[in-house]
């Protein structure tokens, strides 16, 4: 994990995070080892852990889901937030990012604000989605003035109708549907499930079909973002997406070559599972 992330080489304080929500508690329980845990495969017990961690250590009064939403992992998502940090290298206090396709959990939005003070704006094109954000934005009244939720009517767009004339950006983030069918999505689900030592299929951190996948999988969303962010390359200071799939680099590679765009690869790492952060930009050399 980054080195600026309050996660890094720590174990869950069980007995701390279900005194900030009482809900964690009846998920908690001893194993083998006679260490306190949950089942990481329960969603349930998945969703009341990240509300705790976000009351806990991010200041929020609450935090919900819809039932079947995806429920992101605290930890690695604010390692992306703190890689930005690292590249803006900025003590402004007007940063201004945009998390595209904020979902339902808003998280992007929500750890950009409260760790660093940025004003961030969530987009999506799922109505349902910027509604529960806007709930979850509505629960903590620090977050108003800093978060703004807005509905992406043209499924067709990524920047256009969320960035103005006039407006500039000092980042974009995105987290796209890796999968190209549900198919896909479901055997990924099978496979981590597996590692937990379970037999039933279940979306443990759940997700509904357009949050995990869409057609072409997550190497055609990043293609169409990139030709799409040559409109908008004077008003975003950096273009960043997560790439999931380390076989789909040399296509997204070759399309911001294409563009001649400054690039680099930022690898993460979340225990055994590996990630990484593409960056481009066409006004600031990487």
């Amino acid at each position: 994990m980054h080195l600026n992330n309050i996660h890094n080489n720590q174990n869950y304080n069980f007995e701390k995070l279900q005194q900030v929500n009482s809900e964690l508690k009846d998920f908690i329980f001893k194993n083998e080892y006679d260490t306190l845990t949950i089942d990481f495969s329960n969603p349930n017990a998945v969703i009341a852990l990240n509300k705790a961690l976000l009351i806990g250590h991010y200041n929020l009064n609450d935090w919900q889901l819809p039932k079947g939403y995806l429920c992101p992992p605290i930890p690695s998502r604010v390692d992306y937030i703190h890689h930005i940090a690292d590249l803006l290298n900025s003590n402004s206090k007007k940063i201004k990012g945009i998390d595209i396709g904020v979902g339902a959990n808003a998280i992007y939005s929500i750890l950009g604000a409260q760790v660093y003070n940025w004003n961030m704006i969530g987009s999506d094109i799922h109505l349902k989605s910027v509604q529960a954000a806007k709930k979850n934005i509505s629960f903590t009244p620090a977050l108003h003035k800093k978060v703004k939720i807005i509905h992406q009517t043209n499924n067709a767009n990524i920047f256009e109708g969320i960035i103005n004339e006039n407006d500039f950006f000092n980042f974009t983030m995105c987290n796209p549907p890796f999968h190209n069918s549900e198919e896909a999505a479901m055997k990924g689900t099978l496979r981590k499930l597996e590692n937990l030592y379970k037999e039933k299929l279940e979306l443990n951190f759940g997700g509904q079909s357009h949050e995990l996948w869409c057609n072409g999988g997550e190497s055609l969303f990043i293609k169409r973002m990139i030709k799409q962010s040559a409109l908008f390359q004077k008003q975003v200071g950096y273009f960043t997406c997560l790439v999931s799939k380390k076989e789909n680099l040399p296509k997204i590679e070759k399309q911001l070559s294409k563009l001649k765009t400054s690039f680099k690869i930022i690898p993460m790492q979340h225990g055994n599972k590996k990630t990484r952060i593409i960056v481009w930009s066409f006004i600031n050399k990487l």
